[in-house]
């Protein structure tokens, strides 16, 4: 065997070494020609594009305005160049693009080579951070305040007072579990949000979960003379999921049910398989939690899911809610790639759909709330 290799061979080989090498990057990478065509695309930049965006022009294949405009500007000549974009819809990734020349000749000659930095995680932190500034300061004021009040009254005026220690202990642990929910609900969306472009690889028995759930609230319903009622199809397929964070979903619409619900009335919680999720494509399952009471009124609907937002704010705080349980839902249903869809008539009923994919069904992203 000759010990030499043409020029040819040379230049298959370093091909096929350049790809490999790209395609172990953590990064989506492109490599484009001096018309903006992407000639090359290692698998983050095709998990994150889709297969197609090879030989496509880099306009039709990432119809960002703020990254065409970057390409076009070291295409003219700048050195090197970057733009932190948002990419993605309902979960919204966030990149630091950067752009530089390629040197050299052959068909990238005057080319250039784009790198997208995944930052999400770090803008999602930046964000509760400002969240716990303007929000969570001004919800643990009222809880911290009473508490510092009954604490000065007890070791004065109430010192030798049993029947008045006894009532302001009950208030102060009251209170005091408001702000652990409050900081448990916190926790559970900052481990959401931090992981919710990262779809979930388990997967999940619907009927087995929902009765568990079921099985949780059973005494507490009793209690209010409801009836938590299931109505589960036959053969519902397995979703593609993580459970822990199923059940936190499920949890939440039927403790919502029960509070807003009318006492002597049922909770209806059903599941069927469907063929499409509506605006987000592919088959897998519906489940609806619904209660019959007050309803909620059309203008409220599109900002149920906000943070801390309550309808009524102080009937909310005396149920024990934090304003924090319908965001988790509406995360934990973006991580899973699924659906929200809030019905309402007032004075009648209100109902929470969450349609997940099923097992091995890539669905195609879109939003989560939908009004009604």
């Amino acid at each position: 065997m000759s010990d030499t290799l043409d020029s040819r061979t040379k230049t298959d080989l370093g091909v096929e070494l350049g790809s490999f090498v790209l395609d172990r990057l953590p990064d989506p990478v492109l490599l484009i020609r001096g018309d903006e065509r992407v000639v090359e695309a290692n698998r983050a930049a095709v998990g994150l594009f889709g297969e197609a965006i090879k030989g496509k022009s880099l306009t039709l294949a990432v119809r960002h305005p703020e990254i065409l405009e970057l390409v076009r500007g070291v295409l003219g000549g700048r050195a090197v160049d970057s733009v932190v974009v948002s990419l993605g819809s309902p979960v919204t990734r966030f990149f630091e693009v950067q752009a530089a020349p390629l040197r050299g000749s052959g068909v990238l000659m005057g080319g250039a080579v784009l790198i997208l930095h995944d930052v999400t995680m770090a803008r999602n932190v930046e964000e509760m951070r400002a969240d716990f500034v303007a929000n969570v300061s001004h919800e643990l004021r009222s809880p911290l305040t009473a508490l510092i009040g009954f604490i000065e009254t007890l070791r004065g005026a109430a010192r030798d007072d049993p029947d008045a220690r006894e009532r302001f202990l009950a208030i102060m642990e009251t209170e005091a579990n408001r702000m652990a929910r409050l900081v448990n609900d916190l926790l559970s969306l900052t481990k959401v949000e931090s992981s919710e472009h990262i779809p979930p690889r388990g997967e999940v028995d619907v009927a087995a979960l929902l009765d568990g759930v079921r099985d949780v609230f059973l005494a507490r319903a009793r209690e209010r003379d409801n009836a938590i009622v299931l109505d589960l199809a036959d053969g519902l397929p397995a979703i593609a999921g993580d459970e822990d964070e199923l059940v936190e979903v499920f949890h939440n619409l039927v403790d919502n049910a029960l509070k807003y619900g009318r006492e002597g009335t049922e909770i209806h919680v059903s599941a069927r398989a469907v063929e499409r999720i509506p605006d987000v494509g592919g088959a897998g399952v519906a489940v609806t939690v619904r209660n019959e009471g007050e309803g909620v009124a059309p203008e409220h609907i599109p900002r149920l899911t906000e943070r801390f937002y309550r309808i009524d704010k102080g009937r909310s705080r005396s149920m024990g809610g934090t304003g924090l349980g319908l965001a988790i839902v509406k995360h934990i249903v973006n991580h899973h790639r699924g659906r929200l869809k809030v019905e309402s008539r007032p004075g009648i009923d209100s109902s929470f759909t969450v349609y997940l994919p099923a097992k091995h069904v890539v669905p195609r992203v879109s939003s989560t709330l939908a009004m009604s």
